[in-house]
């Protein structure tokens, strides 16, 4: 592998983390974007210092011969931890829970790193290995424990990882099981690429000469497992944000009818403030609803709770179920207090014992949609004013 092979995934990374950067700032105090964040991270460091070219640059600029051996090694053990931790919090649990798993894991590969660094000081690494140190200095005192201390750091983590995520894919379906299975399957390429470096170091031991498990296959796996491992973690992750924004925009835009329709009486409709094409559809959910709120506040004095009333016995007696047969009735009274409040500019002729009291939060979507859709609602637009006398018309089967 080249260095272009190590660049282009810590790149990558990088933008996957500056496109997580301002949600990071806002929302620092969340654990489990915390823990995506420092994920990321990690990956696109490992994938930075373990490139060849890397590696000779930080030994020159650090002066220490083999420095960067350390430096990756640690950085594969805050890797290992981040992925356990990242486990831990998607998993979720009790908080004091989580926190403690959390932090044994962090703690544990704290005690790790420290000790490859103390171990690489004690050892003897003259000759500058690029590509192959694992198996070069196999056999040295010191360096020795430092490479097992590593290698057998990631085979715990690995095991750790596919236990967890195994059995938590047992208990959940869909795109959670997806990305769980998937990140199994990158640990399993993991634990081949500790499989083949572990060969390598072992024939080094007895004499023999299977170095180039460690300097040509193991890379390979490695970089094949941080792949699939992360689109697992991506996948439930970004599939969630992408039915969250379809749903925002699928109520933004059915809540179009009801908001058109309160244009003309919602206070200040001319100075509204216009959302960019990039805002959020969350955003623009929320304004539209407030757009909304705020049309339905000024039109209340003309809601007439007799034609609501009786729009929704007749909604219900053409088979209309309850919750639907209300979003109709509230659509057609904001239809007939709509013209009403036309008619009626300057507010002389509001019937105080007719109107409709508040009785608690009305589906806007539902209403919206039933305004567009509801026979009842063409009718109390053609409607004169409704006296108490009246009877709503029964809706056409």
């Amino acid at each position: 592998m080249d260095g272009s092979s190590y660049y282009l995934p810590a790149v990558a990374m990088a933008a996957a983390l500056a496109v997580k950067g301002p949600s990071l700032l806002r929302s620092w105090r969340d654990p489990l974007l915390r823990s995506v964040c420092w994920l990321m991270a990690l990956t696109g460091l490992v994938f930075f210092f373990a490139a060849p070219p890397t590696i000779a640059e930080v030994n020159d600029l650090v002066g220490v011969t083999n420095v960067s051996a350390p430096l990756v090694y640690c950085l594969l053990s805050a890797f290992s931890a981040a992925c356990l931790v990242l486990i831990v919090n998607w998993r979720g649990g009790p908080p004091e829970v989580t926190r403690r798993t959390s932090w044994r894991w962090i703690t544990g590969y704290g005690v790790v790193i420290v000790a490859l660094v103390v171990l690489f000081a004690l050892g003897d690494t003259p000759v500058e290995r690029l590509r192959d140190f694992d198996t070069y200095y196999a056999g040295e005192p010191f360096v020795r424990e430092m490479i097992v201390l590593y290698l057998g750091a990631l085979a715990v983590a690995g095991v750790a990882m596919n236990v967890m995520c195994g059995r938590w894919a047992l208990q959940v379906h869909g795109r959670l099981r997806a990305g769980l299975l998937i990140i199994v399957a990158g640990y399993v390429c993991n634990i081949a690429y500790l499989s083949a470096k572990t060969a390598a170091v072992v024939a080094r031991w007895n004499g023999g000469n299977l170095d180039y498990l460690s300097s040509d296959v193991a890379p390979v796996l490695a970089s094949a497992g941080a792949q699939i491992s992360a689109v697992g973690f991506c996948l439930p992750l970004a599939c969630q944000r992408a039915a969250d924004t379809w749903a925002a925009w699928t109520a933004y835009h059915r809540l179009g009818p009801l908001w058109r329709e309160l244009g003309p009486v919602r206070p200040y409709a001319d100075r509204a403030v216009r959302m960019s094409w990039w805002s959020p559809a969350g955003l623009r959910v929320t304004q539209r609803e407030s757009d909304i709120h705020d049309g339905l506040l000024s039109l209340s004095p003309y809601f007439d709770a007799v034609l609501r009333a009786r729009a929704r016995d007749a909604a219900l007696a053409a088979g209309s179920d309850p919750a639907e047969a209300l979003a109709e009735a509230d659509a057609a009274m904001v239809a007939a207090a709509v013209r009403a409040r036309a008619a009626d500019p300057e507010g002389r002729v509001v019937d105080r014992a007719r109107t409709a009291a508040a009785e608690g939060p009305r589906d806007l979507v539902r209403m919206s949609c039933a305004l567009r859709r509801s026979p009842l609602v063409a009718i109390a637009r053609d409607l004169p004013a409704p006296r108490p006398q009246d009877d709503f018309p029964e809706r056409a089967h």
